[in-house]
């Protein structure tokens, strides 16, 4: 226990350390005078009513829906009867864990499911969904089938090097958990992103010529820019950058094609920032620290918790619930730290854009533009902003760009 203890120290401190060193704490330069954010300036009494509107009916089944795993979670790490049901079960203990994990998932998704449905009709009555249910049920069922999956391997690895190495298992376990997530961040691009969506290259035109030119002269090694069709499922405008190294790819949703071309140029030229900056490795490294960092806590603290649930040891199939247990809470905890964090670097990214394109004026058109058509949140309370928002707000992204406009002298919108 104590060896293990040592390591989650260790590891510990070097995920603060990379965080520290990778995260930008400031994106505007020293000296430049911030902007206020005033949601007020760049949008309309309407179009505040209807994001607040929008915030209030989604904020019932989300807030529930994050009850639900929260309660769930705490009766697997605080009570035995996760334990007393896998007990009731026959068959090798390997099976006995995957019927355990499966019935948590199960349990889960049947609580879970109304207000999926809930939320669902909501962004169809603000005509932010075009899905079918059938679509809509295909899709979470794909997701939950991937959850369950990556989860049901977890544990029955976990259990078995417990049952090979009670007192040292945590070592493997931490080396595969590191390793596991550098892979799956490498493959997710080509593996997973497409069972949800089909990408085609960015058709051949002015727009695509001035996309790779801008990567080109932004130095960042950019084959192609992939278009996902993502109207099948919502009118809402994106763009993202996943993977890295060979996978490393920048993608656009089919919607975004509709607004004016310098507004896209912007939303790329931000998307250049995260793949200019590693953000995706250095959030891989990140990610795979604290996986290794998550192996070494279910060692220490499921063994501190296994008597109050009735696990006689780790390498027991009855520990199957109390590792699910204690991997989902470690998610939801862990949740408001990587909002922080994703905040900065999207800043950043916002800056980079800024930098590139020298057009604070077409970049504040196309915040509000965005925050329209998604019907984003303006005002999120303080409870929102910590639990949900991985971005600045449209108002404090507008007033980001009025500060570094007024710093180098531009005309601001």
């Amino acid at each position: 226990m104590k060896a293990a203890a040592i390591g989650l120290a260790g590891l510990g401190v070097a995920i603060v350390a990379v965080v520290a060193l990778t995260t930008p704490w400031r994106v505007l330069p020293a000296g430049a005078a911030e902007v206020t954010p005033d949601p007020v300036r760049d949008f309309g009494a309407a179009q505040i009513a209807r994001a607040d509107a929008f915030d209030a009916a989604t904020s019932a089944p989300s807030y529930l829906s994050l009850g639900v795993s929260l309660v769930i979670a705490a009766v697997l790490v605080a009570t035995p009867l996760g334990a007393r049901l896998i007990g009731r079960l026959k068959g090798p203990w390997w099976l006995r864990a995957l019927i355990g994990v499966a019935g948590v998932y199960l349990v889960s998704l049947a609580i879970r499911w109304p207000l999926g449905m809930w939320f669902e009709t909501v962004l169809r009555d603000y005509g932010l969904s075009t899905q079918t249910w059938g679509t809509w049920t295909a899709d979470r069922l794909k997701n939950f089938a991937l959850q369950l999956l990556l989860s049901a391997v977890m544990v029955v690895v976990v259990i078995a090097l417990a049952r090979r190495w009670p007192r040292r298992w945590w070592i493997p376990a931490s080396i595969g958990a590191f390793t596991l997530t550098l892979a799956l961040s490498f493959l997710y691009p080509i593996v997973v992103e497409p069972v949800f969506n089909d990408f085609t290259p960015l058709p051949q035109g002015q727009l695509r010529a001035s996309l790779l030119a801008m990567a080109d002269r932004d130095g960042v090694p950019v084959d192609d820019v992939l278009v996902a069709d993502a109207s099948r499922r919502t009118t809402a405008l994106n763009a993202y950058v996943s993977g890295f190294g060979a996978t490393r790819r920048i993608v656009v949703y089919d919607t975004l094609l509709e607004v004016p071309e310098p507004e896209i140029e912007l939303i790329v030229a931000h998307e250049l920032g995260h793949a200019k900056t590693d953000d995706v490795l250095h959030g891989t490294l990140v990610g795979a620290l604290g996986a290794a960092f998550g192996a070494c806590a279910l060692f220490v603290v499921g063994n501190l918790l296994r008597r109050r649930t009735g696990v006689p040891s780790l390498g027991d199939p009855k520990a199957a619930t109390l590792l699910v247990g204690l991997v989902s809470l470690a998610t939801l905890l862990s949740g408001p730290a990587q909002n922080l964090v994703s905040r900065h670097i999207e800043g950043r990214a916002d800056a980079h854009a800024l930098q590139l394109t020298e057009d604070p004026a077409t970049f504040v058109a196309m915040q509000r533009n965005l925050a329209v058509r998604n019907i984003s949140d303006l005002s999120p309370t303080p409870l929102e902003y910590v639990l949900y928002s991985s971005h600045p707000t449209a108002p404090q992204r507008i007033a980001m760009a009025r500060s570094w406009g007024l710093f180098h002298g531009q005309r601001v919108p």
